[in-house]
């Protein structure tokens, strides 16, 4: 939670990087963050338990019942249906949530967060393409600096303090930057 506490103050565009100072703040920042992005991603958690929980379900009583092929199939059919609509209804939520993050670290206002007006139209008013731009450079960023620090972490205890001091610098560099695309359009009124 400090660390995602810090990313908040830096989210919300302060310049040059705050100061590291009241922790209890941090904390409770951090926490508001995880919660956010927790709340935004329970579309996707339902839709997996229901959909994959009707085709495991299934699979389940199929079993039970002697195995008929076609019932196997379609309650693995389900199961996988559920897993892919719970990963692009998680993909749509992300693009919303780390904005509504952004707004968050911007207002202070935990209920900011969930103002889907005012959040989607900034994210209109910057543009969905430039969003979706955005988001996905900085999830190709996020690869490569997984892989570096996949490798770095191979190293027995100094890799992993290296690793440890690169995740703090990443949360700067993605916080920092995600900032830099929030402020380059005005938020609405």
């Amino acid at each position: 939670p400090l660390l995602s506490g810090y990313a908040v103050r830096v989210l919300g565009g302060k310049t040059p990087a705050p100061e590291i100072d009241d922790w209890g703040r941090l904390f409770v920042d951090g926490w508001k963050m995880n919660i956010i992005m927790l709340v935004y991603m329970l579309p996707a958690i339902l839709v997996f338990l229901v959909l994959g929980g009707i085709g495991a379900i299934g699979l389940f009583a199929n079993e039970a019942a002697g195995g008929d092929p076609t019932a196997a199939g379609a309650a693995a059919l389900s199961l996988l249906g559920g897993f892919l609509l719970a990963g692009l209804v998680a993909l749509v939520m992300a693009f919303i949530a780390l904005f509504a993050l952004l707004r968050f670290a911007h207002t202070d206002s935990l209920g900011e967060a969930f103002n889907f007006g005012a959040i989607l139209s900034h994210i209109g008013k910057l543009g969905w393409g430039t969003w979706i731009i955005a988001v996905i450079v900085l999830f190709i960023v996020a690869l490569v600096y997984g892989f570096v620090v996949g490798l770095v972490s191979w190293i027995p205890f100094l890799g992993w303090l290296i690793a440890l001091f690169l995740n703090a610098a990443f949360v700067v560099f993605y916080s920092r930057y995600l900032a830099q695309v929030y402020e380059d359009t005005p938020a609405p009124a």
